[in-house]
């Protein structure tokens, strides 16, 4: 999981990194393209069929939605603000799926759960900051995106059982590419491709689907209640590369904010499995 949340950190930073370059819109095409070859590659590997007749399933087709939703908005957060912030926000994530499974697939939430996931929503806000002078509504873009990837990690709950991981991941991938491209015809903006951006794309792309790779090792053979908290390392190694590479300085509220996260975080998913325990035992 801590290989996996590096990983993650070292694609955001890369990713910011030739946003400041080119478009954004040919970022998110570049690296759709190339995770979906990569994820294709590992699928016919498996023995697995690309075109699965499940992909026209609705949990496929809102999965896919929102990893459209959560890759675009986040993309956008690192590019416009600091990429220390915006990994701060993105840490709520389980919260918000938390909220949706309660929501959606009826799970019971306890009073202290609700409690520490509404101490989470507040350190979001500490990031924020909305209505006051240190207010970016860029950062939104961060929040939007956590909406999206706990839609999509809902999404994925209800995948038909019948699609593995890499096939999941090659639709996943697939869906960045027409949004990328659309996005660069609208905006029209001029495409001035060098040799240090390049690698950089290719280094977010190989980086990435390490990411998700090491990430599904950690879910399927770890006991989740153990690796899942390891998701925060995420924060840690995003201020390493903010303060490297982009020089950032988060500010207390923005630390005091991912610290709230990261504890009600860290609480909501240990009780989560606690519980899961007690009713299999029951």
């Amino acid at each position: 999981m801590v290989l996996s949340m590096a990983a993650f950190s070292i694609e955001d930073m890369l990713i910011k990194a030739a946003a400041s370059t080119v478009p954004i819109g040919l970022i998110l095409a570049l690296f759709g393209l190339g995770g979906m070859l990569i994820f294709t590659l590992l699928t016919w590997q498996r023995g697995e069929v690309i075109f699965h007749p499940e992909i026209l399933s609705r949990p496929i087709l809102v999965r896919a939605s929102c990893e459209v939703v959560g890759r675009l908005t986040f993309a956008l957060a690192i590019t416009l603000t600091p990429l220390s912030s915006a990994s701060a926000i993105l840490q709520a994530t389980p919260l918000v799926a938390v909220v949706g499974a309660a929501l959606i697939f009826k799970e019971q939430i306890g009073v202290m759960r609700w409690f520490a996931i509404l101490l989470g929503f507040v350190g979001v806000l500490v990031i924020i900051r909305p209505g006051l002078a240190g207010f970016e509504a860029a950062s939104l873009f961060a929040l939007i995106a956590t909406l999206g990837f706990a839609g999509r990690d809902l999404a994925t709950r209800g995948a038909p059982s019948v699609l593995s991981n890499m096939q999941l991941g090659v639709y996943g991938f697939f869906v960045l590419i027409p949004t990328g491209l659309g996005m660069l015809f609208y905006n029209s903006e001029p495409i001035q491709l060098d040799l240090v951006v390049i690698f950089q794309i290719v280094g977010a792309i190989v980086f990435g689907v390490a990411a998700y790779y090491a990430l599904t090792i950690a879910m399927r053979t770890g006991d989740v209640s153990v690796v899942s908290p390891f998701r925060y390392t995420r924060l840690l190694f995003a201020l390493i590369w903010g303060g490297l590479v982009f020089s950032e300085r988060p500010d207390m509220m923005t630390l005091l904010g991912g610290l709230l996260i990261i504890v009600s975080g860290s609480y909501t998913l240990i009780q989560s499995r606690r519980l899961l325990k007690i009713n299999v035992a029951g």
